[in-house]
């Protein structure tokens, strides 16, 4: 059911505590951590706590939390010092786009130049 932590997912055993990660930020509704494959110096993944395959399902159905976590893209690059400089925030939605784990998660990517388009 969506909403509800699923028994097989890797980021809902991160909000868990079940599975080791490396938390930069965490509010009610939302964790951030330090993405295990880097594409860049900064890249931070700002998940919602409950479980929603991805982006389109979070909005359609919890929008307030997806604004949490555009909110936390803004903290997580102000505390890694890229908001001047500048970074991009990457919801990829369905395997075609990139999505591996299908738990909604923004990326935070930051501290190198970024060429668009991107991939």
């Amino acid at each position: 059911m969506a909403g509800e932590p699923q028994a097989d997912c890797l980021f809902c055993k991160i909000v868990a505590g079940e599975v080791p990660a490396t938390i930069v930020r965490e509010t009610e509704t939302t964790v951030a951590f330090r993405d295990i494959n880097p594409q860049a110096p900064t890249h931070v993944l700002v998940i919602p706590k409950a479980h929603y395959p991805n982006a389109a399902e979070l909005a359609a159905a919890e929008p307030k939390v997806i604004a949490d976590i555009l909110s936390e893209s803004r903290e997580v690059a102000a505390d890694d010092q890229i908001e001047e400089t500048g970074y991009r925030v990457v919801f990829n939605t369905g395997s075609g786009a990139g999505q591996t784990v299908f738990h909604a998660h923004l990326h935070v990517l930051g501290g190198r130049g970024l060429q668009w388009p991107p991939g």
